[in-house]
């Protein structure tokens, strides 16, 4: 369906793009990085950019966005296409770094902001959680329920919702060791993208 993009959604992102909010716990400033529009098809949902997207302003602008763009089946121009792809992680800002990575992503930003502005994205057709924080936003699944359970159970979500494992490098081996997710959930997760994309 072909809408003309609302004067709200432009106001909302605008809105967004200059929040301040949380400026006093990030280290590196506030930089909200994310893509939508109303007319996107898929909607990825990550954790939070880190630092080479939070320099870029490019959102999976980096090593894990490589993979990820692998496992989808798709090159950077329909990745970066926001009237296909929609880009929206739980955290809009680099939230700063921890003892094992980065920390999880700043809460206000569901708070604030994620509700209306999904409520815009009226044509999703398949959203893609990557890690615990999105899956538990979107899926809410019991809390004693590992990761590993719930990307390994991942077909009773299709076909609007699929989940993933973080992209990251950092996981090489974990995937390694889970060679059902590159076998299995990837071939089915490119089938549904070209499906939904009609390539």
């Amino acid at each position: 369906m072909n809408i003309a993009t609302p004067i709200e959604f432009v106001n909302l992102t605008e809105n967004i793009r200059a929040c301040v909010h949380c400026s006093a716990h990030l280290p590196l400033g506030p930089r909200p990085v994310f893509q939508a529009n109303p007319r996107a098809k898929i909607l990825i949902v990550g954790q939070a950019p880190g630092t080479a997207v939070h320099a870029t302003g490019i959102p999976f602008n980096d090593p894990s966005g490589e993979r990820l763009r692998h496992w989808l089946g798709i090159n950077r121009d329909t990745f970066y296409n926001e009237e296909l792809v929609a880009i929206i992680p739980m955290g809009f800002c680099y939230p700063g770094r921890g003892k094992g990575g980065d920390l999880p992503p700043r809460p206000e930003c569901a708070e604030l902001w994620r509700a209306t502005l999904l409520a815009h994205l009226v044509d999703i057709e398949l959203t893609i959680a990557i890690g615990r924080y999105a899956i538990d936003w979107h899926l809410k699944p019991k809390s004693s329920t590992t990761l590993q359970e719930i990307v390994a159970d991942w077909e009773q979500y299709l076909p609007t919702f699929i989940t993933l494992p973080h992209p990251s490098p950092r996981n090489t081996i974990w995937l390694k060791k889970n060679p059902w997710v590159e076998e299995k959930i990837i071939p089915a997760l490119r089938s549904r993208v070209a499906e939904i994309l009609g390539s």
